[in-house]
């Protein structure tokens, strides 16, 4: 975890946010901004043993409970157990995080429709049936929607980058449209679009070293966002009373790279 103010650990007491991808990464960091604000954590990821780390940490740095749950949203046929196991933790689940992702990038000729059939269920499809099985939940004292996105389709060349730019307007459209919908029943919806260094940043920098050099060249602040104090604080403000009017939006965390005008 990396430096950064101390929150006040009451701010979100009472609440239960159900995060996907929360064994590592912006999943992660996350789930540690929010609970240090004194949100109770459902981490979910397919690896239990990282999401368990995940709540083992946040037990024993920030004093609030949580619950590990191993799932692979890809299959759609589980999430209904998972977010009856994520209600039950505290009767409630008052934030929802889309974090979970898997993609394939490469040159569209290379694309197998089964590659790109992956992604949209793990991307698109899982996202919009979680905010479904989520809403009854998130109506109840109103709820906030936090699903992530990417600027890849705003790249000046998205070469090999096509279907995970895809898979990821996808995901804000569905944003949008669940915070147009939903707004009546006090449900806020927004989108970030994160530039982090996460396990999966890494892993693209180490095999393409020259074009993650000159990634970074192209962030006006000259750095990748750090997974907490970065990413994770900024999702924790969206999630407070202070940001209560703030839906429907699309916006870059990413150091001034992206222009979404």
């Amino acid at each position: 975890m990396s430096n950064h103010p101390t929150p006040n650990s009451s701010e979100l007491a009472g609440k239960v946010a159900l995060i996907t991808g929360a064994g590592q990464g912006i999943g992660q960091g996350i789930a540690f901004s929010l609970a240090a604000r004194g949100c109770a954590i459902v981490a979910v990821g397919r690896t239990l043993a990282k999401c368990e780390a995940t709540i083992a940490t946040i037990e024993t740095t920030y004093g609030t409970k949580g619950l590990a749950l191993a799932c692979d949203i890809g299959h759609l046929d589980q999430l209904d157990a998972l977010v009856e196991q994520a209600a039950g933790l505290a009767g409630r689940i008052d934030i929802l995080i889309n974090n979970a992702v898997t993609t394939s990038i490469g040159p569209l000729l290379s694309q197998t429709m089964e590659q790109v059939q992956t992604t949209f269920t793990v991307g698109p499809m899982a996202t919009l049936k979680l905010m479904q099985l989520c809403h009854p939940y998130l109506a109840r004292d109103g709820g906030s929607i936090i699903n992530m996105a990417s600027s890849a389709a705003k790249r000046w060349d998205m070469t090999n980058y096509g279907v995970y730019a895809a898979e990821k307007e996808a995901i804000r459209a569905l944003t949008r449209a669940a915070a147009s919908e939903w707004g009546s029943d006090n449900i806020r919806a927004n989108a970030i679009l994160p530039h982090a260094s996460s396990p999966a940043l890494e892993k693209w920098a180490k095999h393409r070293p020259e074009e993650a050099a000159a990634f970074v060249k192209t962030i006006p602040l000259q750095r990748i966002g750090d997974c907490h104090s970065d990413i994770g604080e900024f999702v924790a403000q969206l999630c407070l009373p202070a940001s209560s009017y703030v839906s429907g939006q699309s916006i870059a965390v990413d150091g001034g790279q992206a222009c979404m005008g």
